[in-house]
């Protein structure tokens, strides 16, 4: 399959933490013209933590896109110039307040590439324990909760999980092996 030719964008905007670009690109298939958005996001971490007793550490906060609460992982945005290791580790104790013993990239993904131009790497957080309190951002309500992984697996089931990078997320952590009762890659 051949790459659309890229024509030109026509505009740029900036909305604080992304940026928004209409493309104009011809496919090689029919010589037809489209207009294209674009959504130039930064590179994204999730982290899947699990404490020292194997519980896993998750956050629930207001989602402004669903206007509800979400039960999610950890994660936010690599800062410009900064390793997504490093990143991962940051928002870690930023949203929870517990720092790991080691870190480790499971995998990356593509959030969404439609229409969004950014991956998002996930690591794995291990060892880890509470060592302060949680520094939330103005913007951020977070409460951290503890959970084990059955439950974990059946809040997903059941729908009250239904971020698709944490849903991506775990399916890392198993494939890896890395999860309760699953001693093996899926794949």
């Amino acid at each position: 399959m051949q790459p659309w030719e890229f024509l030109e964008s026509e505009s740029r905007r900036d909305y604080g933490i992304f940026f928004t670009r209409i493309d104009q690109l011809k496919s090689p298939r029919t010589g037809h013209v489209l207009r294209r958005v674009v959504v130039e996001a930064p590179h994204w971490v999730n982290v899947v933590a699990r404490t020292e007793d194997g519980q896993y550490i998750l956050v629930r906060q207001i989602r402004h896109g669903i206007g509800a609460p979400s039960l999610e992982i950890p994660a936010g945005m690599v800062e410009p110039g900064e390793d997504p290791a490093v990143a991962a580790a940051r928002e870690l104790v930023e949203e929870t307040g517990y720092e790991s013993s080691s870190l480790r990239l499971l995998g990356e993904v593509f959030p969404n590439p439609a229409f969004q131009s950014n991956t998002c790497s996930i690591y794995l957080a291990e060892g880890c324990r509470l060592t302060r309190e949680v520094r939330q951002d103005d913007s951020e309500d977070i409460q951290v909760e503890l959970w084990a992984w059955p439950d974990l697996l059946a809040a997903v089931r059941s729908g009250e999980i239904r971020h698709a990078l944490m849903i991506a997320a775990l399916f890392y952590l198993i494939d890896a092996g890395e999860a309760p009762g699953f001693s093996q890659s899926v794949g």
